[in-house]
């Protein structure tokens, strides 16, 4: 019987794909799809190719002809042959033909910034590495063989109930297991609640919908592309405005820290929003950001816990360990959750089964909560630093937002927040500027600033980053 192709990938540790077609016969054929495969990047420098007799086996040609091509090639450079190393492609020091015709161009973002002092990202070198790999272990030994099938939409059972149990402990949630819904983050959240489900139909919910009037853009784009119309509220040093409150039905708040202005939602204001849902039959969206966060003040609950069926809580991992863990949830009124998943589908196809795991395994020993506290230190840290820098060097930038979050708003001398970027960018500083937050409809005086993420740089680089942002800033007026 004929040997399989699975056993000649197993033995020489990887397939290669050729078409053998032209004139000249197999030999030549085969001479001329190696070299395409080498000179269009396919087979790159280094690469081991297979022995004569597997590659002969798979492409139906005789050993010999292989022989015969390699050696060829061999001798015009394009591969090398070497006792007890085989046969592999050649490195080469210039540039391949096909990519010498085609010069590429370098984007200035391919190598990124050499400050990158953008909101929104944590420190990633620290993502808790050896934790997560121990919690992946755990619940891989412990997972029952119905995991490694199609997945349940609404999350694994594991999570839920560890994130019932935390939300309640950390953040004063009241949920039972069986009205979260696993979700990748907030964006896939609002895309499931607004965006068109698998029938063709509308989202869970309608517009319009009310938001503060700084926010972030991508929530707006995604809102309009799902047909929501959106309304500002303002906002003051004390969250929105939500005594504005008018005809919508439904508004969403980041009120444990307003983003990106910082701040809670006044006490007040929580329980007037939370009154106004229930005379509207209206709801509250909680984008619990920055949650975990705080440093200079008493921990702010979540406005779920005033009233589980006109809240819901909406949360990820993103900020506390990365966002290239895709897992957020969602904490429902009980009457939401049918239509949800309804919206996500009778399999789940967005969120990792086994990350679902190991989460709920990091969740419920306790370094999730380990990693929290010790983020929440160096944070605290990191922001002392950067108010420290701007009190020595720049006494005339006022610095706010800053009793939790992982970010600052430096506000700016009025007309100076563009020429501030520019000059950042030509000195390799990534930075946002205030007004990419200002909704485009909002009656907010536009203000200049910048919100500087002071998390993203790792520690050896933050400093180098600090005195670069010090050196871009406008003197006084």
């Amino acid at each position: 019987m004929a040997e399989s192709w699975v056993n000649h990938a197993e033995r020489i540790g990887a397939d290669l794909h050729l078409e053998l077609s032209g004139p000249g016969g197999r030999r030549a054929a085969l001479i001329r799809a190696l070299r395409e495969a080498v000179r269009g990047g396919r087979l790159a420098p280094g690469t081991r190719l297979p022995p004569y007799r597997s590659l002969a086996a798979d492409l139906g040609v005789a050993r010999n002809t292989v022989a015969d091509a390699y050696a060829e090639l061999v001798a015009e450079g394009w591969l090398t042959a070497r006792q007890g190393s085989g046969t592999r492609v050649a490195e080469r020091t210039l540039p391949l033909q096909s990519a010498a015709r085609v010069p590429r161009e370098v984007s200035p973002h391919t190598r990124g910034p050499r400050h990158d002092l953008r909101q929104g990202t944590p420190d990633v070198s620290a993502f808790p590495r050896a934790a997560w790999l121990a919690s992946y272990r755990r619940a891989l030994q412990k997972a029952p063989n119905e995991v490694f099938g199609p997945g349940d939409p609404a999350g694994r059972g594991e999570l839920r109930e560890a994130l019932a149990e935390y939300l309640a402990r950390t953040r004063g949630v009241r949920a039972e297991p069986g009205r979260i819904v696993i979700c990748s983050g907030v964006a896939h959240a609002l895309r499931l609640l607004f965006g068109q489900d698998r029938a063709g139909g509308g989202g869970v919910l309608r517009g319009p919908l009310a938001v503060e009037g700084y926010g972030l853009g991508f929530h707006r784009r995604l809102l309009r592309d799902a047909g929501v119309r959106t309304v500002p509220l303002p906002i003051d040093a004390h969250g929105a405005l939500v005594a504005r409150l008018g005809r919508e039905r439904a508004v969403l708040l980041t009120p444990a820290h307003q983003f990106p202005t910082g701040g809670p939602l006044h006490p007040e204001r929580r329980a007037t929003v939370v009154d106004w849902a229930r005379a509207r039959d209206g709801l509250v969206l909680e984008d619990d950001y920055d949650g975990e966060f705080r440093y200079d003040r008493k921990p702010v609950g979540a406005l779920q816990g005033l009233d589980p069926e006109r809240v819901i809580h909406l949360g990820s991992v993103s900020k506390t360990l990365s966002p290239a863990v895709r897992l957020g949830w969602m904490v429902l009124p009980e009457r939401y959750v049918g239509g949800v998943l309804a919206a996500k589908g009778e399999r789940e196809a967005w969120a990792s089964v086994l990350d679902q795991l190991c989460l709920a395994d990091l969740v419920a020993s306790g370094a999730y909560d380990r990693h929290v506290r010790r983020m929440r230190q160096r944070y605290r840290a990191r922001r002392n630093r950067l108010v420290q820098a701007l009190a020595a060097r720049a006494p005339h930038i006022e610095v706010t937002g800053i009793a939790a979050g992982l970010h600052a708003v430096l506000r700016l001398p009025p007309g100076t927040e563009r020429a501030t970027l520019e000059a950042a960018a030509r000195q390799g500083i990534a930075l946002d500027g205030l007004a990419d937050f200002r909704h485009p409809e909002s009656d907010l005086p536009p203000g200049d600033g910048l919100v500087v993420g002071y998390a993203t740089p790792s520690d050896h680089a933050y400093q180098a980053a600090l005195d670069a942002l010090c050196g871009v800033l406008p003197p006084p007026q």
